[in-house]
């Protein structure tokens, strides 16, 4: 009986190392069910053993700027704040909407969209553009210079409080974005607590536009998603952005 209790140990204890290494993987293979389009959210995953562990132990935001208040009523359409200007958090944003949406900007829509909105995005509501997506199942909606899919703006939209009535303005948009940047770790880059690659890599999994070191999106065929730039453009700008 002892030989027979000593496999079955040696069997769970190498299946518990499989499932620990699985959880380690920045980027598991094969999970295609888990990916979702342009900028779904998802639960911050872990980094790397050699990292150190999560960044997002003990909830702490990783954001650069403190959240809005709530309810947030209209947004200044001047966008005279940090994201504005030369700033590097304004380079990002700039660098991600070439990817993203670099011919139509603040007012792009995904082109699968066969409806498109009946306004300029720039002009609508954010009410106008749920209800909008409500009207058209069936198709993409990615929607602004960051391309928000559904999921994502509804989830940004409750944890700023933004009122339904606020304009879909560029401020708006840049403020959202700026959400996403915190949940992908941007403080925690600029404190030199992640390297620059860890990062791209989770922009990467924000914004299907941005490629992995592979050249491929890492939604790569997933409803028809691939990278919109090089990795030689995405890492030399980025090099360019936080230099020193």
């Amino acid at each position: 009986m002892f030989p027979i209790r000593c496999l079955i140990l040696m069997a769970l204890l190498a299946l518990g190392n499989a499932a620990a290494a699985q959880s380690a993987s920045l980027f598991p293979h094969g999970d295609s069910s888990a990916r979702a389009p342009l900028v779904a959210m998802r639960k911050p995953s872990p980094m790397p053993q050699a990292q150190g562990g999560s960044l997002f132990a003990g909830g702490q935001r990783l954001g650069f700027l403190a959240p809005l208040p709530k309810p947030v009523d209209q947004p200044r359409a001047d966008r005279g704040d940090a994201l504005a200007g030369n700033t590097a958090a304004a380079k990002l944003l700039s660098l991600i909407a070439e990817a993203e949406s670099a011919h139509g900007g603040y007012d792009a829509v995904i082109h699968g969209a066969r409806v498109k909105p009946p306004k300029r995005p720039t002009e609508m509501t954010v009410q106008e553009i749920l209800n909008w997506i409500k009207a058209t199942p069936g198709q993409p909606h990615a929607i602004g210079r960051y391309q928000f899919i559904p999921d994502t703006l509804r989830h940004l939209i409750r944890e700023l409080g933004v009122h339904p009535g606020a304009r879909f303005s560029p401020d708006l948009q840049d403020r959202l974005a700026h959400e996403l940047l915190a949940d992908a770790g941007f403080l925690a880059f600029q404190r030199k607590e992640i390297t620059r690659r860890s990062f791209m890599y989770r922009l990467a999994k924000v914004w299907a536009g941005l490629p992995l070191p592979s050249g491929e999106s890492y939604y790569e065929g997933y409803a028809g998603n691939k990278a919109t730039m090089t990795w030689a453009r995405f890492d030399g700008a980025m090099a360019k952005i936080f230099a020193g």
